[in-house]
């Protein structure tokens, strides 16, 4: 299957600005960089909104010695954009379509992603925490080839990023962008927390502590 995207920059690099975390706790950099076309299963995002989690702050402040957080990379994981192109085998969404990219995957076809109190896709690895969930690798260099590696397989802090399909939700043209760059994260570790995990029902009376932990920016 061939892609059904019809974008004018489909199939080929697209050098755009960045926001490129050279070394842990040292301040991001604003620079040009490439984002490669989209492989199979994958989503190439314009991202117009993207939002500061507190999870940025930490990998940003992680150290290089640990090897799944390596440097230089773009953080960045709460967004909302458009699909500018799509590879071999996605059906799911086409170019011009409304997204948030998510680090959450889900497959929809595993058992664990069709259970209704959860969705942690147990189809496939979560072992490559810097580049694309299916190979590892990176999508993303910098002005002098260098590989940048991705952050929660998302990378948001640019104006272009590649995502796995199973990372991207579809969502409704009249959303305002701005709130919807939160429901990436920020609303749904809240959301969830109460509906999947404490379950709370309709009527209840709930304390909340340590609101700080939630995920809320």
């Amino acid at each position: 299957m061939g892609s059904n995207s019809a974008s004018q920059t489909a199939g080929k690099p697209i050098i755009c600005q960045a926001a490129v975390c050279r070394k842990a706790g040292e301040p991001l950099i604003i620079e040009e960089s490439e984002v490669a076309p989209p492989s199979s299963w994958e989503v190439r995002i314009k991202i117009l909104c993207t939002s500061l989690c507190h999870s940025d702050v930490t990998f940003w402040k992680l150290s290089a010695v640990r090897t799944s957080f390596r440097f230089p990379r773009i953080l960045g994981h709460e967004a909302a954009g458009v699909v500018e192109s799509v590879g071999e085998n996605v059906e799911e969404v086409k170019e011009g379509d409304m997204v948030i990219p998510v680090f959450q995957r889900n497959c929809g076809d595993c058992r664990d992603c069709k259970c209704q109190k959860g969705n942690m896709c147990s189809k496939l690895a979560v072992d490559f925490y810097c580049g694309v969930p299916r190979d590892g690798s990176s999508r993303l260099k910098d002005k002098n080839g260098e590989k940048l590696q991705h952050t929660l397989w998302v990378s948001s802090f640019s104006e272009y990023t590649v995502v796995d399909v199973t990372h991207v939700v579809k969502i409704s043209p009249n959303i305002p962008i701005d709130k919807a760059s939160l429901l990436a994260c920020g609303v749904s570790t809240g959301l969830g927390a109460a509906w999947k995990v404490a379950e709370v029902a309709e009527g209840s009376t709930v304390a909340i502590f340590g609101l700080g932990a939630v995920g809320w920016d």
